[in-house]
């Protein structure tokens, strides 16, 4: 299976950032899309384009017990892409991060495991997972200790794929993604997505906040090389049951990436503030992906570099509604 053509194909949290560039993606292919959304009307337009071009909009819970075996049943993949994120919102809402991607996740796995036992699972992970990285770049063998209870549940998450591999046969793969950024990001959105979240401000001519210095560096990948990664993991046997870090592989400082955000969308300015405790406090340090595994079992590779990528999200983002 080289391609999507003819396959069924249910992507949760298909209408999030990721989700709607991989739902893109997937339904140009020609696969039999379904979509699973919490809350249709947050993103009704996107949706009722997405059913124009014959893809199936299911509003509803991934901790819904009832609902999500009829959704994963005779699918071949399950693209798992929900859930809450935040390092600090885990820490202030600890209870909601256990009970979403905990609780959600069990949820799904029981019921591909009940009705479902053919379809392979391909699950989001992130780079929080290392936590304050003890070598750069990281490679997906390296352990760190989490510094926030989002980062503690996605470790968890990889063990309940294990198991469930183990015990009953089921397939996974595991993508820890980075930083992604490109079009597809409501403005609204605070809690993730940092360069996203900068373009937007400098759109609106408004103050790009700093917290210190900025000179912490992150691995700042495109959405569109995030989708290519998860699609070549789906698609190929080698994946299964392995990890692997989806990021582009370059450091770059938080205070450059503002600073050419400001120069290229011609507005906006750069404020330096002091850092809020809590995120002072579970802040990982400079964090750059070891992209090699991917490319060495998979064949798989980013290749938008970050001016590249900024210019066209800021061109997005400028006509975007």
């Amino acid at each position: 299976m080289m391609t999507f053509d003819g396959q069924r194909v249910c992507v949760i949290g298909g209408l999030g950032f990721i989700g709607v560039n991989l739902a893109d993606r997937l339904l140009s292919e020609g696969a039999a899309v379904t979509v699973l959304t919490p809350l249709r009307e947050r993103h009704g337009d996107q949706a009722d384009a997405f059913e124009r071009r014959g893809a199936r909009i299911v509003e509803g819970d991934l901790r819904d017990r009832e609902l999500v075996p009829s959704l994963v049943e005779k699918q071949d993949v399950v693209f798992n892409l929900s859930g809450q994120s935040g390092a600090v919102r885990s820490m202030e809402d600890p209870w909601s991060d256990l009970d979403i991607n905990l609780r959600g996740n069990l949820v799904l796995l029981e019921s591909v495991r009940t009705v479902a036992p053919q379809a392979k699972v391909v699950c989001a992970g992130s780079r929080l997972q290392y936590g304050k990285p003890v070598r750069i770049p990281v490679r997906e063998e390296d352990e760190g200790d989490p510094l926030c209870l989002h980062a503690v549940h996605k470790r968890t998450v990889e063990e309940y794929l294990k198991l469930y591999e183990k015990l009953f046969g089921l397939r996974f793969t595991i993508a820890r993604i980075t930083n992604p950024y490109g079009p597809g990001q409501p403005k609204g959105r605070t809690a993730y997505g940092v360069i996203n979240r900068l373009i937007h401000l400098a759109l609106a001519g408004d103050v790009l906040t700093i917290y210190g210095d900025g000179d912490q560096q992150r691995d700042y990948i495109h959405v569109a090389d995030v989708v290519d990664a998860l699609r070549t993991m789906a698609l190929s046997p080698q994946a299964d049951a392995r990890a692997y870090n989806v990021g582009s592989g370059v450091g770059t400082r938080l205070i450059d990436a503002a600073n050419s955000i400001v120069r290229m969308v011609g507005r906006g300015r750069v404020e330096h503030v002091a850092w809020p405790p809590l995120a002072q406090q579970i802040e990982t340090g400079d964090f750059v992906a070891d992209v090699s595994r991917a490319a060495r079992e998979l064949g798989w590779a980013p290749c938008r570099a970050l001016p590249a990528g900024l210019e066209d999200t800021i061109a997005h983002y400028r006509t975007a509604p």
